[in-house]
């Protein structure tokens, strides 16, 4: 049978559930859409609801009249600004569908708040509300005669709320926008009713009736917690590009992670707390370890189901394509996977043919690119190599290209493409004598040249990806803005969206470009191939992606180049540290002897210089997509 101490207990852990819950949903809609007025006033909503039903919970489990008296005029802060935090939510939801404030609503939200916070003003008197009481096991404020005031104006409030919530549902006309506007509507009216402390009006009601009210209190409970979560479901789309599937994926693993596990384990405290309390044993410790022990299972649980969850349930019919670009990460290899690979690779080579020194070079759009070596450092830069290999894939075209072939100082064996059958590469040994392919000799390095020609394709399938995918990123970037920004106002998709903003990480693949001036997968493979000036200036280098790519560094380089004849002077150090470390290619320790400086200063002044080469090269793109 149900108990009045049953129904208060349970009824508390729900009220600081609702709180915890808004409190998580609060962080999160400061976290990440808060640029958009809908998401900000409902981040006001969601602190006047917190503050209700921290008040409310607090007050409920402490005995100090004193103390209970001081957490329920706190509550009565969220309950004060509660009414014109509605009105400003469904103001900004009227505005998004395209009925922006022609300056009457503002007045009457500004007005609003003027009385709330006037009121707030007097809460912790007595005049506005009386004293507290404690009847029956309930503590409320008395009533006084303001608070007859208060009713009216809650109730005009949520009316003229609820009124503005209704007009943007009929001013929307995608299905999907009206149903979440849908959810809102609902919400908000429920947790306007919800919130109000009934006690001070209806405390005769709950002494006589204590099981019906708690009742009813706990299903409201209830209903408020639902509501909040599909508030802040539908909340989670305004103000994001997202397409919807990562929002949904995003908002139900916050949910789980926050909300439903604080549920979990007020429950289980609860739970130990009465059971300690009727066998009158001690909880002090064993709380704590259940709390640790249930956060840690429910993390580890939700990480284990979370993929099984969001692939049947949130992707639809798309899941077989959605699981297969998830799964792109774990197949990709990077370069230092690459590099690993390899370098295991060469290693056994020169461990089946007894040499120290070794290398392999994979061909990129700026010729022979050095990916892995053992000894010597200036392999590549030897005159003849790049001939060697223009006439080996010559030979390759013609059916009779050796599988090893002697130049200098080394033994060379070309890699190919298993499918296209074009050059890919070069592996290199030290040439000590004639070969002797004896005993499996010749077999093994037939097995490690086939596994490294696997790698190296690999390497240039992914490369062709990455430069697609950059092409692609900005037309989908741009589709996304105008889908986002026309879900509640179908005018929105005639609006120009097309415009630029910076990368964050700019500077960053600035650098490493410039690091790999000369050549490497830092510039072959850059994000910034994908920039419209890049583009523009692959006709102008004969289609070659890497020297199209140095050309626009080149320019940004010079454009921190002062006016005159090349000095050693302060205005003339950001200069000739990117002319002297890049360019050059001189040593830190060089430069920094040659510029009268200490190399911290140095490390400084460069990260100044790499910023204003960013710089100068993002307003060529902003000039390149004006043009």
């Amino acid at each position: 049978m149900v108990t009045q101490l049953g129904l208060e207990k349970l009824i508390q852990v729900f009220e600081a559930g609702i709180a915890i819950t808004t409190l998580s949903l609060l962080i999160r809609a400061l976290s990440f859409n808060l640029r958009d007025r809908v998401s900000r006033s409902f981040a006001f909503v969601l602190a006047c609801a917190m503050v209700i039903f921290s008040g409310e919970a607090i007050g409920g489990a402490l005995e100090d009249s004193v103390v209970i008296e001081f957490w329920l005029r706190f509550q009565w802060v969220g309950i004060l600004f509660f009414p014109p935090g509605f009105m400003h939510f469904s103001d900004a939801l009227l505005a998004t569908t395209g009925r922006p404030s022609r300056g009457r609503r503002r007045k009457v939200i500004f007005i609003s708040f003027a009385i709330s916070a006037s009121m707030a003003l007097t809460l912790f008197s007595s005049k506005f509300i009386g004293p507290a009481v404690f009847e029956g096991g309930f503590s409320h404020l008395t009533y006084t005669s303001y608070t007859t005031g208060f009713i009216f104006y809650y109730l005009a409030a949520a009316i003229l709320g609820g009124a503005g919530i209704w007009r943007a549902y009929r001013r929307t006309r995608l299905r999907v926008s009206r149903r979440r506007i849908g959810y809102l509507f609902a919400g908000m009216l429920f947790l306007a009713v919800g919130a109000y402390p009934y006690l001070q009006i209806g405390s005769s009601f709950a002494n006589k009736n204590p099981i019906v009210f708690l009742s009813m209190v706990l299903i409201g409970n209830l209903g408020i917690f639902l509501c909040l979560l599909l508030m802040a479901y539908a909340i989670g789309f305004f103000g994001v590009s997202w397409p919807d599937r990562v929002v949904r994926s995003r908002l139900l693993k916050w949910i789980l992670r926050g909300p439903v596990t604080v549920f979990v384990v007020l429950i289980l405290m609860t739970t130990i707390y009465e059971t300690g309390s009727y066998y009158e044993s001690q909880n002090s410790v064993v709380i704590p370890i259940v709390t640790v022990v249930t956060v840690l299972l429910m993390e580890h649980i939700i990480t284990l189901i979370f993929p099984y969850i969001e692939r049947w349930f949130l992707h639809g019919g798309e899941r077989e394509n959605i699981q297969l670009l998830q799964s792109l990460s774990e197949r990709l290899i990077t370069t230092n996977d690459l590099s690993q690979f390899l370098e295991a690779i060469l290693a056994a080579v020169c461990d089946q043919f007894q040499v120290s020194t070794g290398f392999l070079a994979a061909i990129s759009d700026s010729g022979l690119e050095l990916v892995v070596q053992f000894g010597d450092e200036d392999i590549l830069n030897r005159d003849g190599l790049d001939q060697v290999v223009l006439e080996k894939a010559k030979a390759e075209n013609d059916g009779n290209t050796p599988e090893l072939f002697a130049w200098g100082d080394y033994w060379l064996h070309p890699l190919y493409s298993q499918e296209q059958g074009d050059l890919l590469g070069l592996l290199g040994i030290q040439r000590e004598g004639e070969p002797q392919f004896e005993d499996g000799l010749g077999d093994s390095l037939a097995l490690l040249g086939q596994r490294a020609e696997m790698a190296l394709e690999d390497r240039r399938l992914q490369t062709q990806l990455f430069k697609g995918l950059q092409a692609l990123n900005l037309k989908v970037d741009l589709i996304q803005r105008i889908r986002a920004a026309s879900r509640y106002d179908q005018s929105e998709i005639y609006s120009n969206l097309d415009t630029f903003e910076a990368p964050r990480d700019v500077s960053h693949w600035v650098k490493d470009a410039l690091s790999h001036y000369w050549g490497g997968p830092k510039l072959t493979e850059s994000p910034l191939m994908g920039l419209k000036v890049v583009q523009t200036a692959l006709e102008e280098n004969k289609g070659n992606p890497t020297n199209a790519l140095r050309i626009i560094l080149k320019k940004g380089v010079e454009q921190t180049r002062p006016e005159g004849e090349r000095r050693f002077t302060g205005e003339w150090i950001l200069y000739n540290i990117l002319e002297m470390k890049f360019l050059e290619g001189r040593k830190v320790r060089d430069i920094a002897m040659r510029l009268a400086m200490s190399e911290a200063d140095l490390y400084r002044k460069q990260r100044v210089a790499i910023e204003a080469v960013a710089q100068a090269i993002m307003t060529m793109e902003l000039k390149a997509r004006e043009s």
